[in-house]
This record gives structure tokens, C-alpha cells and sequence, in this order.
């Protein structure tokens, strides 16, 4: 027959080398999966915020961020917390580095009593520095407030 012998010569000997395919198969299915969440992960906390035009965002060396949602829950960061702990957590970072800003992001439709209330357990705590966090518009970039002309 033309096919070859129908009998082995010896032994099969190991086999040295390594399949790189499929570990670079899994790594690359594992990095687009990565790319695809990583935007989805950075602000998973989803706030109406008010539309203003003014300043930019300043650049402050230390800062902590708090929000408030529609229904008047706060966030230290993306965590849940109650008003009780918001206290105990503004003075510890009070207590190391009292020039810390506190930059508040809520949304639009939460009453302003509730920001009254926010911003005076925050000075409570020891943080005198609030900034507050807004969305601007394209329109909004080319507003001047009124006032007498330069």
C-alpha cells in the first residue's frame, strides 16, 4: 500500500513543546471582555445632574466624592451610607488633611433642603471645602451672565 506501515518502530516520545493557541485564545477573549466592561465599572452610580455654566472643575489635590440620587440616598464614593455615617466618615478624612474638598454630585430633582441638610453634617464634620458637580451643555459653553458690558 502507498498509505505507510501499519506498524510502529518504537515507543512515541513526549511531547516537549507547549500549545501557545489556546492561552493566547483565552487572553484575548479575556482582554476585549475587559475593554468592553471597564467603561461600564468606572461610574456605575447613574445621576441626573443640573446643567450650569460657570468655572471649570478644579483641580484639587485631595477630594472626596459624595452623591445623592433621586431618592435622596448618599454615596460616599459608589457606596451606600446613611446620614449617621456621613459624619463619622467627614471627620476622619477632616482629621487627616482638613483642606480636603468634598465635591457633591446630586441629582437635579432632589429638594434643596436635603442639600442644606448634606452640606451641614459635611461642615459638621470638619470639611469647609464643597464643590459642587455639574453637567455642562454645548449651548450653555458661550453663556455670559448678565451684568455691565467690558
Amino acid at each position: 500500500m502507498a498509505f505507510g506501515r501499519l506498524q510502529r518502530s518504537g515507543p512515541s516520545q513526549p511531547m516537549s513543546d507547549i500549545n501557545m493557541t489556546p492561552l493566547i485564545d483565552v487572553m484575548l477573549v479575556l482582554l476585549v471582555i475587559f475593554i468592553i466592561t471597564a467603561p461600564l465599572m468606572s461610574n456605575s452610580l447613574r445621576l441626573d445632574l443640573p446643567n450650569a455654566a460657570g468655572a471649570q472643575a478644579g483641580s484639587a489635590a485631595q477630594f472626596v466624592s459624595v452623591a445623592v440620587d433621586a431618592q435622596g440616598q448618599l454615596f460616599w464614593g459608589d457606596e451606600p451610607l446613611t446620614d449617621a455615617a456621613l459624619t463619622p466618615r467627614v471627620r476622619e478624612t477632616a482629621a487627616r488633611n482638613p483642606a480636603t474638598e468634598l465635591q457633591l454630585r446630586a441629582d437635579k430633582s432632589v429638594p434643596y433642603g436635603r442639600i442644606a441638610e448634606l452640606i451641614g453634617l459635611v461642615q459638621a464634620g470638619g470639611l469647609s471645602r464643597i464643590g459642587f458637580v455639574t453637567e455642562t451643555t454645548a449651548e450653555m459653553s458661550g453663556y455670559r451672565p448678565a451684568g455691565p458690558p467690558k
